[in-house]
């Protein structure tokens, strides 16, 4: 069996239990309350780092929350933005750590920037090439290889998201333990709501390593 599918498997399975328990401690932790709004733990973690060109918004959606740096906007979804509570006070404080990353020019997030456009690309169209590839591998092999390529290039980006996402959450804990809004009960609650969602970038990467062994396998069985 492709070692690809094997891993994929695997990778559904973990993708499953990673979720279910985000969802259930998200919802958990989303009764503990706490002093702060998701946005005002966004504006007082700029504040205590001196960033003050960075707007604060909403977006629709339940875990939509991002942060821009192209025109330099934190978006937290509706679930965050307005509660009081220690899972919205974790998700806002690690959008605002891509915000700090940005600000300090934080190599890895530095990277994945300049990756996106390159990426997008390759999202938009390799699906229909790793298609024509496998439907035309016996007439012209070398398609389904460029397809391969273009994968490649969204695996990459998913492990180079990986330290951004990672750095993002200990910046995160750690400035919510300094900032005094936290207490020795609800620290560790937000920081597990964060460990939780930073797995779900980790089975994504894996996942997408899974699939492109899956389709080099193919290619290389076809040879």
């Amino acid at each position: 069996m492709n070692i690809g599918i094997i891993i994929m498997i695997v990778v559904m399975v973990l993708s499953l239990v990673v979720q279910n328990t985000l969802t259930r401690r998200f919802t958990k932790y989303s009764k503990v309350g706490i002093g702060l709004s998701g946005a005002e733990v966004s504006a007082r973690m700029m504040a205590d780092n001196g960033i003050s060109d960075v707007r604060i918004g909403s977006v629709a959606g339940s875990l939509t929350d991002h942060y821009n740096p192209t025109n330099k906007t934190i978006n937290l979804s509706d679930s965050v933005y307005a509660q009081r509570n220690i899972a919205a006070a974790a998700v806002a404080a690690h959008e605002t750590g891509h915000c700090l990353q940005h600000a300090k020019g934080y190599a890895p997030l530095k990277l994945r920037s300049a990756l996106v456009p390159v990426v997008t690309f390759a999202n938009n169209t390799v699906q229909w090439v790793l298609l024509a590839g496998v439907i035309f591998i016996n007439i012209f092999p070398g398609l389904l290889w460029a397809g391969i390529a273009l994968f490649a290039l969204t695996t990459l980006f998913s492990f180079v998201t990986l330290p951004v996402e990672i750095d993002a959450s200990r910046r995160a804990i750690a400035w919510l333990e300094s900032s005094g809004l936290t207490t020795y009960e609800t620290l560790p609650l937000a920081k597990d709501a964060l460990k939780w969602a930073a797995y779900t970038y980790v089975i994504a990467a894996l996942g997408s390593l899974a699939t492109l062994l899956y389709y080099i396998g193919i290619a290389n069985n076809r040879r």
